[in-house]
C-alpha cells in the first residue's frame, strides 16, 4: 500500500510547488484551504515503478458478484462495475467515513444513463458465493453484461474546489495578468501529480475528495462525493463518466440507498 501524506508534507508539497510556479504562497494557501484528500484506484501499469514495489491491490472492476446468502443480484440486474476492498484501504486518506473492512460493491450502468443503481457493502466475516449472470425474465433466458474483471492499485491523492479561484488572494492575482488563468492551471495540474506521487489517474476510479466532472458538479450543498467512475477504466471502449454522492451522514452510516448517480458523457 502507497503511504499516505501528512497535512504538513501536503502543505509542504503545495509550498514548494507554487514556488516554482511562481505563484504566490497566499493563493497556495487558499488553494490548500480548498483542497480535500483523494483515493485514486489505478491499473499497475498507471504506477510509478517505485509505486510498484509492493503495491497491493485494492478493488477489481467487473467480474460477477460474490454476496452473502440470501442477497440476490441487486434488483434492475445492472453489471457490477467495482468492487473495494475496505482493509486494503488506507482509512487516513479520505476525508468521508467508509467501512473499515469487507467489501464495496457497485452496480450500475456505464453505457447509458442508469434506471437504477446499487451500492452493497458485504462483511469480512460473510460467507458469500459467487452469483451467475444467467437468469430468467418472462420465462426467457437473459444474462446479465459482465466486464473483463482488472485489478485497481491504491493512490492517496488531492483535489480542488473550483471555488478556490474566487477566493481573494486568488481572484486578485488572476486580475494582475493575462496569463495567470494558465499559471494557475499548470500549478494545479503540478500540485496533484506530485500528490499521487506521479501515479498517472486521468482515466480511473476516484474515492472522495472533490469531483472533477464534465458537466455540473453533483457534489454541492450537503452532497458529497463518494466514487467517480471513467467508463473506460471499466471498458475502454466506454466514454462515460459515473458520479455518485450522498451525504456525509448517510455515506457514514451506511445508508447507501439513498446515494445519487449522474451519468455524463
Amino acid at each position: 500500500m502507497i503511504a499516505v501524506m501528512t497535512t504538513s508534507i501536503v502543505r509542504e508539497l503545495v509550498l514548494r510547488t507554487a514556488e516554482k510556479h511562481g505563484v504566490p504562497e497566499p493563493v497556495a494557501q487558499e488553494l490548500l484551504a480548498h483542497s480535500r484528500p483523494c483515493l485514486h484506484l489505478v491499473h499497475f501499469q498507471d504506477l510509478t515503478p517505485a509505486q510498484q514495489q509492493g503495491a497491493r491491490p485494492a478493488a477489481r472492476t467487473g467480474g460477477l458478484p460474490c454476496l452473502p446468502e440470501g442477497v440476490d443480484w441487486p434488483e434492475g440486474r445492472k453489471p457490477l462495475v467495482l468492487t473495494v476492498d475496505c482493509g486494503a484501504l488506507p482509512r487516513e486518506a479520505l476525508d468521508i467515513e467508509l467501512p473499515s473492512d469487507g467489501s464495496l460493491l457497485f452496480f450500475t450502468s456505464i453505457e447509458y444513463e442508469p434506471e437504477s443503481s446499487v451500492v452493497l457493502h458485504v462483511p469480512a466475516d460473510a460467507s458469500t458465493t459467487q452469483r451467475s449472470a444467467a437468469y430468467e425474465l418472462d420465462g426467457r433466458p437473459e444474462q446479465v453484461r459482465v466486464y473483463e474483471p482488472d485489478v485497481l492499485y491504491s493512490v492517496p491523492g488531492l483535489t480542488v474546489s473550483p471555488e478556490w479561484r474566487d477566493a481573494p488572494a486568488t481572484s486578485a492575482f488572476i486580475d494582475s495578468g493575462i496569463d495567470r488563468d494558465d499559471i494557475l492551471d499548470d500549478f494545479e495540474d503540478a500540485v496533484r501529480r506530485a500528490a499521487a506521487g506521479g501515479a498517472s489517474y486521468g482515466v480511473a476510479v476516484q474515492l472522495g475528495g472533490f469531483s472533477s466532472p464534465w458537466q455540473s458538479a453533483p457534489d454541492e450543498g450537503d452532497l458529497v462525493l463518494l466514487a467517480q467512475i471513467h467508463g473506460q477504466s471499466i471498458d475502454l471502449d466506454v466514454y462515460t463518466q459515473t458520479l455518485i454522492v450522498g451525504t456525509r451522514e448517510d455515506i457514514a452510516a451506511r445508508r447507501y440507498e439513498a446515494l445519487e448517480f449522474e451519468q455524463q458523457v
